[in-house]
């Protein structure tokens, strides 16, 4: 091997409310590589619960995953949940550097629903296009720093990112004890972009169904321009099958996996359809109202051609049998799973179990990427 051939590892973790999946990809002469990937399905909520014993789960957790794995970098690139942070496009004259900074942080303390002082602001200028003037797409939510080139005489539009000062600092403070080093922390939405959607500039949402949680994301130019999350996840079809045909949860979910929204005449099986088809209907809601709120931005009327192409499904609901088909139906759109292994090089022997596994590894792929180019 040569002496500039070193190839450098990146770890993205996702710590979801329904578990932690770990991947680390390399730097193959410009391409990613699989290295090795880990994850497991014990819950843990390091978002709504602030105690030390929360944080000592969560290190123990990823360090029983990494060793596993036998993950070899300690560069790690983190997200958190959509949910949890909050941005906006602001619309401002066109002014200095020192001006802009002071002008952000006055404009966020009107879209921003808590204290400002209780939130850590990140900025990015974006071109008339909508996509960033700098070389870096990603808000660093611990950075207040735009590397945005002005433009003389016109307004501006600035991507504002907002997280919970105290949310980074659990995070910060949990891979301190792991003895890794954080290179970025960012919002899930820019790592289900990089890693389901690419170079395709054009307007595609992106439907995520977690465990807890729905988030709807419409991404434009790599840019998330609206961030939506409900209260809805594939726990919840879960609980309501076992509560509609009085079994237990382990049964639910076999249900839920073996139906999901295919017909079936054989006595009680015919509800399960049924039931997810009244939860689900709960995500169309919600997807149809980001795509009326989507076609009344400014962004997103500036042109006929920036209309929702496309909706990706991924999470680890998203596999539902015939649900694509039902959404694509409903929705009149093309509805498909997205595989965010299609822009990783891996042995062709792991393929039937990495594209089972896929949806749910979305966003830690994405975030393993950041770093290579």
């Amino acid at each position: 091997m040569g002496l500039f051939s070193k190839k450098e590892g990146y770890i993205g973790i996702d710590l979801g409310t329904s578990g932690i999946k770990v991947v680390e990809l390399s730097n193959d002469d410009g391409k990613r590589k699989l290295v090795t990937y880990g994850y497991t399905e014990q819950p843990i909520n390091v978002v709504k619960s602030d105690s030390q014993e929360t944080q000592e789960k969560a290190v123990k957790i990823i360090k029983e995953i990494c060793k596993k794995a036998k993950v070899s970098s300690n560069r790690v690139i983190s997200a958190l949940p959509s949910f949890t942070v909050f941005s906006a496009i602001i619309n401002l004259p066109n002014m200095s550097r020192k001006e802009l900074t002071s002008a952000v942080r006055w404009e966020a303390k009107k879209f921003v629903p808590m204290p400002i002082e209780e939130m850590i602001l990140d900025w990015k200028v974006l071109s008339e296009e909508g996509k960033p003037n700098s070389t870096e797409a990603e808000p660093k939510v611990s950075s207040g720093a735009t590397q945005g080139e002005e433009k003389k005489g016109k307004n501006i539009n600035i991507l504002l990112t907002a997280a919970p000062r105290n949310l980074v600092q659990r995070y910060l403070n949990i891979f301190k004890a792991l003895n890794l080093k954080l290179v970025g922390l960012e919002t899930e939405a820019f790592a289900l972009e990089r890693s389901l959607i690419g170079h395709d500039k054009s307007a595609i949402m992106i439907v995520d169904i977690g465990g807890l949680n729905t988030n709807v994301s419409v991404i434009r130019e790599s840019i998330p321009l609206l961030n939506r999350s409900i209260d809805v996840g594939g726990e919840t079809i879960t609980r309501t099958i076992a509560n509609g045909l009085n079994v237990d949860l382990n049964r639910a979910e076999q249900f839920k996996r073996d139906f999901g929204m295919t017909s079936s005449d054989e006595g009680g099986q015919q509800q399960i359809p049924k039931t997810i088809e009244f939860v689900v209907s709960s995500i169309i809601n919600e997807i149809k109202y980001c795509f009326n709120l989507y076609q009344n931005q400014s962004l997103g009327q500036t042109s006929t051609n920036r209309a929702i192409e496309k909706v990706i499904l991924t999470g680890g609901s998203a596999m539902l049998p015939a649900l694509t088909e039902y959404l694509s139906k409903v929705l009149n759109m093309r509805v498909y799973i997205g595989d965010p292994w299609s822009r990783v090089s891996y042995p062709e022997e792991l393929k039937p179990v990495l594209q089972e596994l896929g949806p749910r590894f979305s966003v830690a792929i994405g975030l393993a990427m950041r770093e290579i180019y």
